[in-house]
């Protein structure tokens, strides 16, 4: 008996060792099956003629200015979303006769935004990899296939000219088929530390596009280009001065802070911004802009109306260009897009990154700014209510210290950068 225990004890141990050798390994053999299966239609599918690279692709029309069909992969999140939006934008303003379809998931955010942009949307089921846990994993894992064949489907019907991959897990399958298809690629990295999934397609694009200097994403120099993270056009008119005729009361007569924590909010930023309204001097000489996100709106409106400080604190708003313009300093995450909207702006701000982004990226997007004096940077574990009032204090009443910062952060920012990337596609198209 004691013997046979002994056995169990032992097959047990040998189970458990190759349970953590396998959830080790899984990332690395999941991105394998998806590049092997990639190649394995690709073998099926050379016998035939119908994934083929589309006609338009090969056109013999190579001028830097004609119409072109345009597929834009990728999104889930603001940060991914806008910077694609941007883009496709520039492509329309370079010729209104090119086509533009973005390929993701459709989650609401997505929906949302792009219908109110007016662009369409097709989906594929394709779910994330990294932190889900082993079993999530695996699940995801064995959609990457179908993605890739639904996303070959929807190419073969649109036959487009480009794909640009926008980052997030469902670039991946879009660009493994454009890939299959022959099809040029191009990605863009909006973080200073490339994603997962950036990281794997960059070796399958023609071209990479990166937002900071010192982004580190291949090891072919020859393909990536520095162009900067793109931004709206309705951002960038926020960069004009707000006038007397259009510009509300309380913002005119007031220090204007904006408060902004990404398209769901920031609790943390949130609940230690109403503690520090009782830090505050002369409160009556405010009036702050909150985007709450949904979760927190009630009790963020309900602090300010028990304090009598003036406030507009919504969960979501839509015409950020109006809030950016009317905004003396903002506090806000460190997401790229938020870094790139406000560099190209030329505004003062006091980043708090959010502590649980993949790698800390949202605290090295911020750090060359906050080294150089063009922004401030509180570490959310450093953030009290004290600390976040007195630097509102602080800016207030030293108008100096606040346009310094300024003006070093908007030597940081890259407005032209969408159509610098439209222009370095049609290159790579016509080269």
């Amino acid at each position: 008996m004691q013997a046979h225990s002994s056995q169990l004890e032992a097959h047990s141990s040998q189970l458990i060792a190759h349970s953590k050798k396998m959830k080790k390994s899984f990332r690395l053999s999941a991105l394998k099956s998806l590049v092997l299966s990639a190649i394995s239609y690709q073998l099926s599918a050379s016998a035939t003629s119908d994934t083929q690279t589309p006609s338009n692709a090969s056109s013999t029309e190579n001028t830097m200015n004609r119409a072109l069909r345009v597929v834009l992969a990728g999104g889930g999140t603001g940060g991914h979303l806008f910077p694609g939006i941007a883009i496709a934008n520039a492509f329309r303003a370079h010729n209104p006769e090119t086509r533009i379809s973005f390929i993701s998931t459709g989650n609401p955010l997505e929906k949302s935004v792009l219908s109110k942009a007016g662009y369409d949307l097709e989906c594929i089921q394709v779910a994330g990899i990294k932190g889900r846990g082993i079993w999530n994993q695996i699940t995801s894992a064995l959609k990457i296939p179908g993605a890739i064949l639904a996303a070959m489907r929807i190419l073969k019907t649109f036959s487009p000219d480009l794909i640009i991959g926008l980052g997030s897990y469902s670039a991946g399958p879009v660009v493994i088929g454009a890939w299959l298809m022959r099809i040029p690629i191009a990605i863009h990295e909006q973080n200073i530390l490339p994603g997962i999934t950036n990281r794997i397609l960059a070796r399958f694009a023609d071209r990479i596009y990166i937002s900071f200097e010192n982004t580190q994403l291949d090891r072919n120099p020859a393909k990536v280009y520095w162009t900067g993270n793109p931004v709206r056009n309705e951002i960038l008119q926020a960069a004009d001065p707000v006038s007397d005729k259009t510009a509300p009361d309380a913002a005119m007569k007031r220090f204007t802070v904006l408060i902004i924590g990404g398209s769901q909010g920031a609790h943390r930023i949130n609940m230690v911004m109403t503690k520090a309204l009782k830090h505050l001097r002369n409160p009556e000489g405010l009036h702050f802009i909150h985007q709450t996100g949904e979760a927190d709106e009630n009790d963020v409106r309900e602090a300010y109306r028990s304090t009598s400080i003036s406030a507009t604190a919504r969960a979501f708003f839509d015409d950020m260009a109006e809030q950016y313009q009317m905004a003396d300093l903002i506090i806000c995450r460190a997401g790229a897009t938020t870094v790139a909207e406000i560099t190209a702006l030329g505004k003062a701000a006091i980043f708090i990154p959010f502590p649980f982004a993949a790698d800390d990226h949202q605290t090295r997007n911020a750090s060359d700014l906050a080294n150089d004096g063009a922004a401030e940077l509180i570490p959310e574990q450093e953030l009290d209510a004290e600390r976040l009032g007195a630097k509102i204090n602080h800016y207030r009443d030293h108008q100096a210290d606040l346009n310094k910062m300024a003006a070093r952060a908007r030597r940081y920012g890259k407005p032209g950068a969408a159509k610098h990337i439209v222009t370095e596609c049609y290159r790579m198209l016509t080269a």
